[in-house]
């Protein structure tokens, strides 16, 4: 028969005054149990390291008031996030769809006529008026209008169209032209397009 540590009986009986001193401390009953079970279960993980010609209890209540210490210094870090709110503030989209995403717009946008894409790229892109575009091609706001129209539609066609070949890939992610995160002269560039009106 194998002897026992001498733990079974000595930690049983520091159990009162370690649920005492986790509660004065932490002012919280579910707390404090959960501490003093923690502090138990330390001391028996420890239970080696522990020399029987020193004070039991006064070793209890060091590991006690370390690992009360511990949480607050972990509690102190986390954030309460139980309707998951923060946690979507984080989240972040993959960089590299994006980039695929907007190199598969600038290849659906380079097929469009001249006519078309020039006007969808000067107001789209580069952020320019009807006035402003109608003056750099040379036409009236009315036509621009159409255009810009036009492009948008055989826009939408060409990209439905990509997206039905490519059934078994990722579906297209959808970046949008204003407000997007790459410098407008980068995609005028792409476009052979210039990047203000003198």
């Amino acid at each position: 028969m194998t002897q026992q540590h001498p733990f079974h009986e000595l930690l049983p009986l520091q159990a009162v005054s370690l649920r005492r001193r986790a509660l004065k401390l932490t002012s919280n009953p579910h707390r404090a149990e959960d501490l003093v079970q923690t502090t138990l279960l330390k001391a028996w993980s420890s239970r080696d390291s522990f020399r029987p010609e020193t004070n039991l209890r006064a070793w209890l209540f060091t590991i006690l008031r370390n690992t009360f210490f511990s949480e607050i210094r972990k509690f102190r870090r986390e954030v309460e996030d139980v309707d998951g709110l923060r946690a979507e503030a984080l989240f972040e989209e993959p960089r590299q769809e994006h980039a695929v995403a907007l190199n598969e717009l600038l290849a659906v946008i380079a097929r469009l006529p001249h006519d078309q894409r020039r006007p969808l790229v000067l107001m789209g892109v580069l952020g320019f008026s009807q006035l402003q575009a109608a003056q750099a091609c040379g036409c009236t706001v009315g036509t621009i209008k159409s255009r810009v129209s036009r492009s948008r539609a055989a826009l939408e066609r060409l990209m439905t169209q990509d997206d039905m070949m490519r059934l078994n890939r990722v579906p297209h992610t959808g970046v949008t032209l204003q407000g997007s995160t790459i410098p407008p002269a980068y995609i005028a560039a792409k476009m052979n397009e210039p990047a203000s009106v003198d």
